[in-house]
């Protein structure tokens, strides 16, 4: 069967959006919302493609921040709630995060006390991050609970502390966990902010929750959520997934552009790993190549290589039925969820464009990178 992805007007390289399957995902959380009484808004760190916003806002709440440029984003694309959270701001932020947002989450005490007349004097709800010092993120690069950590206030701290103007708690210490990982936090922030529960507001559970992964138990999660929720009915619950609404929907496509032979076969594609795929090196993990096996399961087996000049700038192996040529393409699979949102323009390398793939069977490319965009980067 020829793949979906594999057509001529889908240009190389290209991050390509599969609607369907985006809308899909979006309906299993709107399942949970209406299930389990619950808010979701998408974390723009996770998938900025505000080109899938007049989709995205059909199903979720709203969306959240990390700084400035998100809530603008927010704001001015998506509407509905626009939330914030960022490990510290500025006067000048402050000045416009007030103008553009409906929750904003504080750091630390210095930050609150420091911002907390101008906050109290606008419409914002304020909210505090707090730690619950519940490590479940398997990567050390994305595991806010890790000792030392600089995001959160420890319970410890909030001991005699002044919370008069705060509305809220906002809780992140999960990346891509199941249901089980969720309930286990819920326990650790009612052992550790017990007793500051019952006068919020509400409490933001962060992003991590990976919902939409097959085998994930969402009927746990609900049944955890509203357990939750019968013993705190004042709060509300706020979720804000990033990699859960666009998990599994949609591939780069690329070009493999040339084959080098040094003690193997290396394939050197039109898209660099530390451009276009940062994570792959930064995780590590090694990503699916739809068709392609682990080393030496089939016949031909090849190293990647991407095509900027930083020597790293490599895939670990994997293997092919046939004897993969120049001109062929390859379709890295799940390519949409913090992976966009990271690229860069390193080495000036042709920056993949993105399309989407509409639910009729319709592209549509909906963005191309230029020349002028990579000079405006610096100046």
């Amino acid at each position: 069967m020829t793949n979906k992805f594999l057509r001529d007007d889908i240009p190389s390289p290209c991050y390509v959006c599969d609607e369907a399957k985006l809308e899909q995902n979006l309906q299993l959380m709107q399942h949970v919302q209406n299930k389990a009484g619950v808010d979701i808004i998408l974390a723009l760190k996770g998938f900025s493609m505000w080109s899938t916003f007049p989709l995205v806002k059909q199903y979720l709440k709203g969306a959240t921040a990390s700084a400035v440029w998100e809530a603008k984003l927010a704001n001015y694309e998506m509407g509905g709630e626009v939330h914030c959270y960022s490990p510290a701001y500025k006067q000048k932020d402050m000045d416009q995060l007030l103008n553009l947002v409906h929750h904003l989450s504080f750091n630390s005490m210095n930050q609150w006390n420091q911002f907390k007349e101008q906050v109290m004097q606008s419409s914002v709800s304020a909210g505090l991050r707090v730690n619950p010092e519940n490590q479940e993120a398997d990567t050390p690069l994305y595991d806010p609970c890790a000792p030392g950590s600089r995001l959160g206030i420890l319970a410890s701290q909030l001991e005699g502390q002044d919370l008069t103007g705060i509305d809220g708690f906002h809780v992140h210490n999960l990346c891509e966990c199941d249901s089980f990982a969720t309930e286990r936090t819920l326990h650790a922030i009612e052992k550790k902010f017990a007793k500051y529960l019952p006068t919020l507001k509400w409490l933001n559970l962060g992003g991590g929750h990976l919902m939409t992964k097959e085998g994930y138990d969402v009927e746990h999660l609900i049944n955890a959520l509203t357990v939750f929720k019968e013993k705190y009915p004042n709060l509300r619950i706020i979720m804000e997934p990033g990699s859960a609404v666009a998990w599994q929907a949609g591939p780069l496509v690329c070009e493999v552009v040339d084959i080098v032979e040094n003690e193997q076969k290396i394939l050197i594609l039109d898209i660099s790993a530390t451009a276009h795929m940062p994570d792959v090196l930064e995780m590590p993990y090694r990503p699916k190549i739809t068709g392609a096996g682990m080393p030496n399961e089939k016949a031909f087996t090849y190293k990647i290589g991407g095509n900027s000049c930083l020597a790293g700038d490599v895939i670990e192996e994997y293997s092919f039925d046939h004897e993969v040529k120049p001109g062929e393409r390859l379709i890295f699979e799940d390519m949409l969820h913090y992976t966009m949102v990271k690229t860069t323009f390193f080495n000036g390398v042709e920056h993949p464009g993105i399309g989407i793939l509409r639910k009729d069977g319709t592209f549509d490319l909906v963005k191309e990178f230029t020349y002028e965009e990579f000079k405006a980067r610096l100046s």
